[in-house]
């Protein structure tokens, strides 16, 4: 009789677990999130086209074009780097891009490449725990492809940003597996703002589309004020599985033949890992930034609906919980992601005012500034390792590093350049310092405020 209850009992509890986990739907993770609004949105969408481009070699004759087409001005590319011209395969393919319209110069980096083995070096040079990084962890192979990129790359994003003038944007993007190496990107660059003639925190932006997870949970947070994540919901319960699956990349590609069958075992793995031992893991990592998050279904719902985007910085419940479901991977696709955007912008468009208020415009912007304050008082209320507090004055300046400076090869404030070029490799290995042991630690005056 024992035997029979225990039985019983083991059924119970696995048939819970079992209807627990595939019932759960995707978009419970931001049911309490406000609503973007079209400003912030529009964004999104334009980037996706922009990350779409890369793949096109005439835009002016594209093999595929998205509804409504690129509306990007194919005399705004000023490069085009495909496989060939990348040596060893050192980052995917990109794209330079000056957008007049929007005053924006972006880069934007492709997603992986299945056929590519060049990409899945990049993917596969990582071990849990092996990059630290600006006082958290990232992924050694993204910061590696990222440091590389901007070796290339930084003199020539400099000169089109001296030249079109500071009101311009510098605009980092890219998908999957770019994605990852854009945020790394950002974070680079906003750390060493005097290569970039003293650009302000301000006029950095970054949206990773379909992110990897690439960076610890203090970095996520820090940096939200400057990367933006963009993830989709559009099947019956299932997102995107790439954000959510705190399983190295190296592992999730390296199973790409049973995907849905390694999801489930993580699945199992992660149901008995408390909360708050991942928070307390410095080298776990997240979906970098801020999260927008678009979704179009609902909980045993057959039809679709029209989409909503709901934006916020979670810390805790920062997208853990990976939905099984027989469409694992089809919210991933950065065409579906551009098409679902764009739609949810022009709802948003009919819906809103046409020119709203300059004051409501403004007690936007402090919303969001204040978000990213409590996002970061929260992380410190949690005890995640290296979590840093805001402090008071210019948000804009407040939460990153400040410049590096007695640097050779520094920009000077007034935007002249000098002759030496930049070696961002050295700059990198400059945010620390080894100590008695060895080991590396983040330089102190890397946290201090700028002036």
């Amino acid at each position: 009789m024992a035997a029979a209850g225990l039985e019983w009992l083991l059924c119970l509890g696995c048939s819970r677990w079992a209807w627990k986990r595939l019932a759960y739907v995707g978009a419970y993770d931001s049911a309490a999130w406000p609503q973007a609004t079209a400003e912030e949105l529009e964004p999104a969408s334009r980037v996706c086209r922009v990350v779409l481009a890369v793949y096109q070699d005439d835009l002016a004759n594209p093999t595929y074009a998205p509804a409504g087409g690129y509306r990007m001005d194919s005399s705004g590319v000023v490069k085009r780097v495909p496989y060939d011209q990348i040596p060893d395969g050192r980052c995917p393919p990109y794209l330079i891009y000056v957008d007049r319209e929007h005053k924006e110069v972006v880069l934007a980096v492709r997603g992986l490449n299945l056929v590519r083995d060049s990409d899945y070096k990049v993917l596969l040079d990582n071990r849990l725990g092996q990059q630290m990084f600006d006082g958290g962890f990232v992924h050694h192979g993204l910061l590696r492809a990222a440091t590389w990129l901007l070796n290339r790359e930084a003199d020539t994003l400099l000169d089109l940003w001296l030249e079109l003038g500071s009101e311009y944007k510098l605009v980092f993007a890219g998908h999957s597996l770019g994605s990852g190496i854009a945020a790394l990107m950002t974070i680079i660059v906003v750390n060493h703002r005097d290569q970039f003639g003293g650009i302000p925190r301000s006029q950095i932006r970054c949206y990773a589309i379909a992110p990897a997870r690439c960076m610890s949970l203090n970095l996520a947070v820090k940096y939200a004020d400057v990367i933006n994540s963009v993830i989709l919901q559009a099947n019956l319960s299932q997102d995107d599985f790439l954000p959510r699956t705190p399983t190295p990349l190296e592992y999730i590609f390296g199973s790409i033949v049973c995907l849905p069958c390694f999801l489930c075992l993580v699945c199992m793995r992660d149901t008995f890992i408390p909360e708050k031992r991942k928070l307390k893991d410095p080298r776990r990592l997240y979906a970098p930034g801020r999260i927008y998050h678009i979704v179009e279904r609902k909980f045993c719902r057959c039809v679709r609906y029209p989409p909503e985007v709901r934006t916020a910085i979670p810390v805790d419940g920062r997208f853990e919980h990976i939905v099984l479901s027989c469409s694992t991977t089809s919210d991933h696709a950065i065409v579906w992601i551009e098409r679902e955007a764009q739609k949810a912008l022009d709802l948003l468009k009919d819906t809103e005012p046409k020119t709203a208020p300059p004051e409501q415009k403004m007690s936007r912007k402090l919303s969001l500034e204040q978000e990213h304050k409590n996002a970061l008082e929260r992380a410190v209320t949690l005890y995640v390792p290296q979590a840093v507090v805001a402090a008071t004055g210019d948000h804009s300046e407040v939460t990153g590093a400040a410049p590096s400076q007695g640097q050779e090869g520094a920009t000077s404030s007034n935007g002249s350049k000098s002759s030496c070029r930049t070696n961002w490799d050295e700059l990198v290995d400059k945010l620390f310092t080894r100590n008695e042991s060895g080991n590396l630690d983040l330089k102190k005056d890397m946290n201090t405020v700028d002036g």
